[in-house]
């Protein structure tokens, strides 16, 4: 059975949350390819809150189609919102939805939109990836017993 879809658009993009503060993407981790920025009406859900549509800067690779967002980055940016919206919503947990239709987003910045009207104009993302990075460097010889360094 189909999943039902919460947005009025059909799925656009692909969406990876960088949790790594000291790793920077400027390549694609798909295709390699170096990225560019590009602004972006994200939709978040935010625990106690509900949802907010926060325009951020983000990487974009436009060959994956996939955005990529630093945790810090958007945590800062909420945060600096929600400080003015709802102090009692500042560094509660989020879930990026996926994104907003731009013209809609900048209409809702000059007055407030019903949610489900924006939701008309809301298109979730096609896949949600995870980041894995290993380390570089240098490391000491396998040890027999242990599981560092095989991938079964």
């Amino acid at each position: 059975m189909a999943r039902k879809r919460i947005g009025g658009r059909p799925a656009r993009y692909s969406f990876i949350l960088n949790p790594y503060s000291d790793v920077r993407l400027s390549k694609c981790p798909r295709c390699q390819k170096l990225t560019h920025m590009r602004k972006f009406p994200l939709l978040i859900d935010i625990t106690e809150y509900g949802p907010l549509a926060l325009g951020k800067t983000c990487r974009y690779c436009s060959k994956c189609e996939l955005i990529m967002a630093h945790k810090n980055e958007l945590d800062a940016e909420i945060n600096n919102s929600m400080s003015r919206l709802a102090p009692a919503a500042v560094g509660k947990e989020y879930l990026v939805l996926g994104t907003i239709e731009r013209i809609v987003w900048q209409q809702g910045l000059e007055h407030s939109q019903p949610l489900a009207d924006a939701l008309e104009h809301f298109a979730e993302f096609k896949k949600v990836l995870v980041l894995e990075v290993e380390p570089g460097g240098w490391f000491p010889p396998e040890v027999p017993g242990t599981t560092r360094g095989r991938r079964d």
